[in-house]
């Protein structure tokens, strides 16, 4: 599948405006790890982009979200490791690759990066740097949605903290328009 196709396929399943621009986010992150990874950049951010194609169908459901997704990836033939990895970003399945692991650390470093911006002076992501984000990912009552546990994850594909919330903070800067900020 194809970005355009996809992007189509997306808003044609989620009809909340700021889940896509999370959607948005983490394709852009996801696709900035697989350029430092040397990895494939065009699945790495197919599976941000389309890891919560069932959010809105599973919303009063939860214990069913990434599984119907799943479903609905595998009857578009979308390739199997991002299957997986959508599985994996919401512990419905093993996370065995550097995807499926990049994925579930960066799912809740979206919220973060957004909540961050939205408390900064200006409401800019051009305004943030790792410093201020990090502050805020102290403060347990900060974004509380964001699982610093999930974040820190980021250590299971080699990389610090600090290190992770630069280059997710750089990719989400790359389409600060896209999403407002």
């Amino acid at each position: 599948m194809d970005r355009e196709t996809a992007l189509k396929t997306v808003k044609e399943h989620v009809k909340q405006t700021n889940l896509i621009k999370h959607m948005l986010a983490t394709e852009a992150i996801m696709r900035r790890l697989a350029v430092h990874f040397q990895a494939d950049e065009e699945m790495w951010g197919l599976s941000g982009l389309v890891h919560d194609i069932d959010y809105d169908q599973t919303a009063d459901e939860p214990e069913r979200h990434a599984i119907v997704g799943a479903e609905i990836l595998k009857s578009l033939g979308v390739n199997d490791a991002v299957v997986q990895a959508v599985l994996g970003h919401a512990d419905k399945g093993p996370r065995l690759t550097l995807m499926d692991k990049a994925l579930y650390a960066t799912d809740p470093l979206t919220g973060l990066l957004v909540a961050a911006a939205l408390v900064h002076p200006d409401k800019k992501l051009a305004s943030l740097d790792v410093d201020f984000v990090k502050n805020r990912f102290a403060e347990k009552s900060f974004a509380r949605g964001a699982d610093r546990d999930v974040i820190k994850s980021c250590s299971e594909v080699g990389l610090e903290l600090d290190q992770f919330i630069a280059l997710g903070l750089e990719a989400m800067q790359g389409i600060a328009k896209e999403l407002g900020l």
